[in-house]
């Protein structure tokens, strides 16, 4: 029986099965089993035979955005109305048969926008090259779903159960667990539990083969948390990705004004019309909120600031640790994601090994409007204007 069916037998089962406190024991080991099998399906532990041959491109400007969707809900019109790249688009299915890059100037920065082929139901399992769409979006730093507004909510609920198989949790915070083998000793957890006890962690990490390891437990997660997301931290490389999500509504000018009015108002919802070029400024303001980039102005000394060419980076970044990532590397066992950028290293890669001080002028400063001398350690907020002093 291969994995699939495995996968399938348990849902089943799953199915079957009646929810109540007497069965949540036997459904956490289920949920356990299916965590396992779809990661080895994802992932799979055999070297041999072809990995298939797949489209990612090169990540470029200061953040990546993915657009994802059913085909022919206007992904690759999207993409041409909103850069200069053309898409090809047809009235016809499946017309986009790889990735196709563009770039959104928005305040300086600049967005790359992928325009992913169209995935069907169960792309996670390999389908319509359903695998090399999802390893591209998990390199992403934004996911848009794009939908069909004059079609059911079901295609919604479709796309994220898909993306959600497949390790990509949508508008999720990274859980405040750690995990940490060891040689022996057993198990140890350093939390009380209230939503499940510690012998289900030992029959689900069990099922793993993993008997003597330290699992720091910082808040009170159940059993269905718990099987979700321990693969995540026992394999961490690439089985998990935390990612920001809009889902946007297009052709809202097929629809009624009430239909339009309901949709909007749904969290994490924009709505558009591609066709009409409906609200498309609003979607790329939400596109630059949710990445959470800030625009820091260079200045040299006794000249004025350079505002045509501000350097982007992610919210809490410092005068020298960059947390945007430009190209991902293997995890820790922590299953955190590390990045070698550097503010410094944005201007010129001499800066941070030379630094001596710099002068903030914005709201970072505590002498605003006036400029404050500070480490490599202050933490710049947007519009800040910095002016670096190396020996």
């Amino acid at each position: 029986m291969g994995i699939v069916e495995k996968i399938k037998e348990i849902e089943e089962e799953m199915a079957r099965t009646q929810k109540n406190k007497a069965t949540e024991y036997h459904l956490g080991l289920l949920k356990a089993k299916l965590a396992r099998y779809r990661a080895q399906l994802l992932e799979p532990t055999s070297k041999s035979g072809s990995s298939g041959t797949g489209f990612d491109v090169q990540k470029a400007g200061d953040a990546r955005v993915a657009l994802i969707g059913f085909p022919s809900v206007g992904k690759s019109t999207l993409l041409s109305k909103c850069t200069n790249t053309v898409s090809e688009a047809a009235a016809y299915e499946f017309t986009t048969l790889t990735a196709i890059p563009g770039v959104i100037e928005y305040q300086g920065a600049r967005i790359q926008l992928l325009d992913l082929p169209g995935i069907v139901e169960g792309a996670s399992q390999g389908r319509g090259r359903g695998r090399q769409v999802v390893a591209t979006a998990k390199t992403a730093d934004l996911i848009l779903i794009m939908l069909d507004a004059t079609k059911s909510e079901e295609q919604r609920r479709l796309l994220e159960i898909e993306l959600d198989a497949v390790g990509i949790r949508l508008n999720k915070r990274k859980p405040d667990v750690v995990f940490k083998r060891r040689t022996t000793g057993g198990l140890t957890t350093t939390v009380k539990l209230t939503k499940t006890d510690e012998k289900t962690i030992r029959t689900i990490l069990a099922s793993y083969k993993l008997h003597n390891c330290d699992v720091m437990i910082r808040e009170d997660v159940g059993t269905v948390f718990l099987t979700s997301e321990l693969p995540g931290l026992i394999f961490p490389v690439g089985t998990r990705k935390y990612i920001p999500c809009l889902c946007v509504y297009n052709k809202i000018d097929a629809i009624s004004l009430e239909m339009v009015d309901k949709l909007a108002r749904s969290e994490n919802t924009v709505v558009i019309s591609c066709e009409m070029g409906l609200n498309l400024d609003y979607l790329i303001e939400r596109v630059w909120e949710s990445l959470g980039l800030v625009k820091v102005y260079t200045k040299k000394r006794g000249e004025r600031p350079d505002l045509s060419d501000p350097v982007c980076l992610r919210k809490g970044a410092t005068i020298e640790v960059c947390p945007i990532p430009t190209k991902y590397v293997p995890c820790t066992l922590e299953g955190m994601l590390t990045c070698a950028q550097d503010v410094c290293l944005g201007i010129h890669k001499s800066l941070a090994t030379n630094f001596r001080y710099a002068l903030v002028w914005g709201r970072s400063s505590k002498f605003s409007p006036h400029a404050q001398k500070v480490s490599l350690n202050h933490q710049v907020q947007d519009e800040d204007v910095v002016s670096i002093f190396t020996k």
